[in-house]
């Protein structure tokens, strides 16, 4: 607004030959065909992405990736939150004049595309933001001054890891250019390479011994989290009420908080309980 293993030479000629067979390309996604020559540039880019072992070399490989695949600028941004040190990594080729408008004015919490790409498990269009979040008028204006300064569209690919990191990929177009929509697969796939090499060149969160909770415990931090109280709780695991504060305590206790919504916090963040144990039991009703 960094790298995984990559495949072999000798290897790059083990694709299915049955899918390479005829003009049609390697594989059919509707009326639009993904290509062998797309297919190529895709390893081609992932390569170099991959293979990128510090922040200038990361630097380039995105900029050659985003010129070849269409694009005129590209951002990546990588933040690491959790039990480790903060950390961050950012490096762009978006203009000058924008870039200091969006560090001086400190526009990163309120950026609408950034709060799309939490909403999203995919990359998206800019032009579809409206369909992940509405738009204020405070976003529909800080989206015409970027067009202003030269970023028009753009496609994002988003990643996030509760409770240890996020990072986004945007590869974005000055005004009158184009989206080449054939191109928005493989973008898609160096996006999230690109995101993964942040996060070696920054460095994983260190793992780091968890608090343990007996499974009476977790099934009454798990009620407590979809909104039951003790009593409630108590009836549905046919347990005593007191005994049911005493586990909650207990779990407070282990993970050093001192109220409900933080133990459910770091019961969801820890992977104690998940998101869709809550989410999906509340949709079920």
């Amino acid at each position: 607004m960094s790298h995984l293993s990559s495949v072999p030479e000798r290897n790059r000629d083990r694709r299915p030959r049955e899918r390479l067979a005829g003009s049609t390309g390697w594989e059919r996604a509707g009326d639009r065909t993904v290509t062998v020559k797309h297919f190529c540039l895709m390893e081609e880019l992932a390569l170099e992405i991959s293979t990128a072992t510090n922040e200038d070399g990361l630097f380039e490989a995105l900029a050659r990736a985003s010129m070849r695949l269409g694009f005129d600028h590209f951002a990546l941004a990588y933040d690491r939150r959790g039990n480790a040190e903060p950390a961050s990594l950012l490096v762009h080729n978006y203009p000058d004049a924008w870039a200091k408008v969006y560090v001086g004015f400190d526009l990163g919490g309120a950026d609408p595309v950034r709060r799309a790409g939490e909403r999203s498990m995919t990359g998206f269009r800019w032009d579809e933001i409206e369909s992940y979040i509405p738009l204020t008028r405070s976003d529909r204006q800080m989206l015409h001054v970027g067009r202003e300064y030269g970023l028009a569209d753009g496609y994002t690919v988003p990643r996030h890891l509760p409770g240890e990191a996020s990072g986004a990929c945007s590869f974005v177009l000055r005004p009158q250019s184009e989206l080449q929509d054939d191109m928005l697969r493989i973008a898609e796939i160096i996006g999230a390479l690109a995101i993964v090499s942040a996060r070696q060149l920054v460095g994983a969160v260190p793992l780091k011994s968890k608090a343990t909770l007996s499974e009476r415990q977790r099934e009454c931090v798990l009620w407590t989290a979809r909104g039951k109280t003790a009593a409630e709780v108590a009836v549905i695991l046919g347990i005593g009420e007191v005994t049911v504060v005493q586990h909650l305590k207990t779990a407070r206790d282990r993970y050093d908080v001192h109220c409900g919504q933080m133990l459910t916090l770091c019961a969801l963040f820890d992977g104690l309980i998940g998101f869709g144990d809550v989410y999906d039991w509340w949709h079920a009703r």
